[in-house]
Formats: structure tokens, C-alpha cells, sequence
């Protein structure tokens, strides 16, 4: 199995990738005229003992998933294994934990695309695998419970939105209060949209509608609990994608800057980390968007109990925490987007923080950004693989280093 999750055939002429085929089974493909190193699935003429039946019946079509059809026991050992590949091809050497599955009610986050298809039929749902094709969807197994009624809202607001022509993104989160639900592309609203999609947000009983982050409709200002903290939760935000993926993280974090009394929180989002962090420590946050820093200081302010918490808006990209800023940390929690952050972990290996926890949810830039670190004088002490992206080849990292 590759990385992505395709079966892979070795020939004379090097790797075959075919999405959807298991380990030793025997298969009839056809080839992807995109791709000349990939296959088509056509059919599974012997079939593996650890092929399953998967969960969703717009699995193999919908590109939402990889890896429905395969046995847990074996996908989780894969799934693994993915990190330790990474770790030992860039020369890292560190422990790796077993995988912690942390799906748990399932995705509480999902972006459904609405398009128009060649025949002028509407499509809601998800982008085909490698392809632009939207695969129209009537329900998704692996969306929590709480984001239920969100197919129905997207292809709701896809309808209303429909006369002008204009391919929508539909981001939807589950907030305490119910779904809340951010509009892209749709281009400025005549007032006959917005009235349909205040109708909507009444009739599916929609906490909030936003078109590109300004209120359309709310019926109840959307928020999220982090820690003891009650977040309000600007448009759109990142969220991690489960609830039990953010505590799981949440708590590996929190025991690997242990008695640490003064933490910098760096890409830190609407506070995650920060804001369970500031339970027992000091913590300077940062992050360069600037709803969600304010979102973090309004719930750092409002909760009691908590120790200081200094949020800003900085982008780290460009302006990086500097050695003489970070004089007096006792640790660092570093959780960059999937593109990893080489300028600022370049600035953190010349420092003299002994502790840093570094979050991650993409291997190839995690060993990066490490690497960096462990030539700077870290050194990779523990590494767990957290699973919150079921079925897909997505895999979470959180790691401790020690200077």
C-alpha cells in the first residue's frame, strides 16, 4: 500500500498506483489517461482476506475516503507506519508510539463544493479522487452526529444559489448551538439571495449564515467549548475535524510541557492548546488570523480561573518568535499548517527553550521541521501518531523534543 492509499504493482517499467486494491490480491484495471503510472479499478478477480465492506455507499466514486475497504487491524498498522517511513527517510531517530484513534462521534467540520455539471445538472458533495468532478451525495457516514441536516442545508443553499451560475464552496462546522455554515464563491448576494438564505437558515434551523464571513442569518451567535472556555467561533475557522482529536491532542500536548510555567503557543488558532494551557501556565499565543485571535482573547478574558494569556496577530511566516523573545520559555507548542513553518523552526534551533511540542498533520513537512531542530541541538525524544482522519491517508503527529 502506498502513501496515499493506492495498491501499488511493481513492473518492469516501475510502480503501478491503483486507488481502491489491497495488498496480494489479483485485479482487472484499465489505465487513467491523466495518469500513465496509475490504474482504474474495473474488478477484484481474488480477493484479499482483509477487504472489508465499506461504510458509505459513494465509496470508490467520492474522493472523500481511500480506505474504507480495508480491515482496521491492518489499516492502523499501515496508518502508522506512514510515520515511522517518514522519520527513518529523512534520518530521524525517535520512538513511535501506537496509533491513537481519535475519531470518535466522527467529523464535526466538512466543505461540501456545489458545481454545475456538463449537462447543467447540479451536483452537491464532494470533489472525485484527483479530479475536479463533484460526486453528488445524499449522506456521509464519517460526519458526526451533530452535523446532521448538513447535506440537506448544502444542497438547500446550492438550489437558491443556482441562477447565478457560480461554483460554491458550503463550509460547515457543528457549534454547541447547531450548524454553522459559511458561504464562498458565490459572489456578491442580490437581496432575493440573501432573503432565500435566511429562509434556509430558518427552515433547517441553521445557527448562523455567512457569505464569506459576514452575517447573511443568526438565529444564535455559534460557539465552541475549549477546556473551560467557551470560544465564539468566527466564520469558517479551523477546527481540528473531530472533537476527540482535539482532546487527544489537546492532552499529549499538555503532558509534554508539564510544569512548564511560561508557553508560547505558536499558529495557535482560537486557542486550542492555549486556552487548556493557560489552566496551569503563562501563555503567549500567536497566529495571523485576526478573528481568531480576537476570538481567543474574548474567551481568555471571559473565563475565570485562567492565568495570563497574551494573543496576538503575527504572521510567522514573515516575522517569526525570535531567540531574545523567547528568553524565558519553558516550552513551545508549534503546530504549523500542513506546509510546515522552516523559517520559524529555523529560529527556534537557536534558542535555548528546552522543551518543544511540535503538532503536525503532514509527515513530509513534520520531518522538515524537526530535522531543523534536531540539527539546531533537539533532540526527538517521542513521537505519537493521532488518527482523527479515518479512512484517509491524513495522519496527526505530536512530538516532543528536548534541547
Amino acid at each position: 500500500m502506498g502513501h496515499l492509499g493506492d495498491g501499488i504493482v511493481d513492473t518492469p517499467d516501475g510502480p503501478l498506483y491503483i486507488p481502491y486494491a489491497l495488498p496480494n490480491e489479483i485485479v482487472e484495471v484499465e489505465p487513467d489517461p491523466r495518469h500513465p503510472d496509475r490504474r482504474n479499478l474495473l474488478h477484484v478477480e481474488a480477493t484479499s482476506q482483509d477487504r472489508v465492506a465499506p461504510i458509505c455507499q459513494h465509496f470508490g466514486t467520492c474522493g472523500g475516503c481511500a480506505v474504507q475497504h480495508w480491515r482496521d487491524d491492518r489499516y492502523r498498522v499501515w496508518k502508522r507506519d506512514l510515520v515511522v517511513a517518514a522519520l527513518a527517510q529523512s534520518g530521524l531517530d525517535a520512538p513511535v508510539d501506537d496509533l491513537i484513534d481519535a475519531h470518535g462521534a466522527g467529523r464535526r467540520r466538512a466543505v461540501l463544493h456545489a458545481r454545475r455539471a456538463t449537462h447543467d445538472v447540479l451536483a452537491v458533495g464532494f470533489a472525485a479522487r484527483r479530479a475536479h468532478r463533484i460526486i453528488a451525495i445524499d449522506r456521509c457516514p464519517i460526519l458526526a452526529p451533530a452535523m446532521q441536516g448538513t447535506v440537506e442545508a448544502a444542497w438547500a443553499i446550492a438550489e437558491a444559489l443556482d441562477p447565478a451560475r457560480k461554483p460554491l464552496d458550503i463550509h460547515v462546522t457543528a457549534a454547541n448551538e447547531g450548524l454553522d455554515i459559511d458561504v464562498r464563491g458565490s459572489g456578491p448576494l442580490r437581496p432575493v439571495h440573501a432573503a432565500a438564505l435566511a429562509r434556509i437558515a430558518a427552515e433547517h434551523r441553521l445557527a448562523r449564515v455567512t457569505r464569506h464571513g459576514e452575517i447573511v442569518a443568526q438565529t444564535i451567535a455559534p460557539t465552541v467549548a475549549v477546556g473551560r472556555a467557551r470560544v465564539g467561533l468566527p466564520p469558517a475557522a479551523f477546527l481540528q475535524p473531530t472533537a476527540a482529536g482535539e482532546a487527544a491532542l489537546a492532552e499529549l500536548v499538555a503532558a509534554g510541557v508539564n510544569g512548564a510555567r511560561s508557553i508560547v503557543d505558536m499558529f495557535c488558532g482560537i486557542g486550542a492548546f492555549a486556552l487548556r494551557l493557560a489552566e496551569r501556565a503563562r501563555v503567549a499565543a500567536a497566529d495571523s488570523a485576526e478573528p481568531a485571535i480576537a476570538a481567543l482573547a474574548r474567551a481568555a478574558a471571559a473565563t475565570s480561573g485562567l492565568k495570563p494569556v497574551e494573543a496576538q496577530v503575527r504572521d510567522l511566516f514573515r516575522r517569526p518568535f525570535v531567540a531574545a523573545e523567547l528568553a524565558r520559555v519553558d516550552a513551545i507548542v508549534f503546530d504549523p499548517p500542513r506546509q510546515g513553518a522552516q523559517v520559524q523552526a529555523q529560529a527556534i534551533a537557536v534558542s535555548r527553550v528546552p522543551v518543544v511540542i511540535a503538532v503536525s498533520c503532514n509527515p513530509a513537512t513534520f520531518v522538515q521541521d524537526a530535522g531543523i531542530l534536531v540539527e539546531g541541538g533537539y533532540r526527538l525524544t517521542k513521537v505519537t501518531p493521532v488518527d482523527q482522519f479515518r479512512h484517509s491517508p491524513h495522519v496527526e503527529i505530536v512530538a516532543r523534543l528536548e534541547r
